[in-house]
């Protein structure tokens, strides 16, 4: 089978949370991650094809963590599964500049799985 996304993405072996900055709330977990988007997954669907600001914390090579936040549009949404369980892409859309760097150091860490 042929991968034809443009950038690598990064196996997510933590859990890491996922929040709505406008609603304060978790909506899910991260499944993996590249420097153009990610998937999570999700107790419930978001509303399709809307656009999010959401925010998560990935430690650095000290192990220390770093909030990021990006804005991010939801592309789609699949059942998973496991009975209540939703899988989600996100493209982002708007990422600081030094976030973006962070996020491409964090996928490129050495000894990171892909998928």
């Amino acid at each position: 089978m042929n991968d034809y996304r443009r950038a690598k993405r990064r196996k997510i072996n933590l859990n890491i949370e996922i929040f709505d900055t406008m609603t304060e709330t978790s909506i899910g977990k991260l499944s993996n991650l590249s420097e153009t988007g990610m998937l999570l997954i999700m107790h419930q669907p978001l509303m399709n094809d809307a656009l999010y600001q959401l925010r998560f914390r990935l430690p650095d090579n000290s192990g220390v963590e770093r909030s990021v936040e990006v804005g991010a549009h939801e592309l789609w949404a699949d059942d998973a599964a496991a009975p209540g369980q939703v899988w989600t892409g996100f493209r982002f859309i708007d990422v600081a500049p030094a976030d973006l760097a962070f996020i491409r150091d964090w996928v490129d860490e050495p000894g990171s799985q892909y998928v």
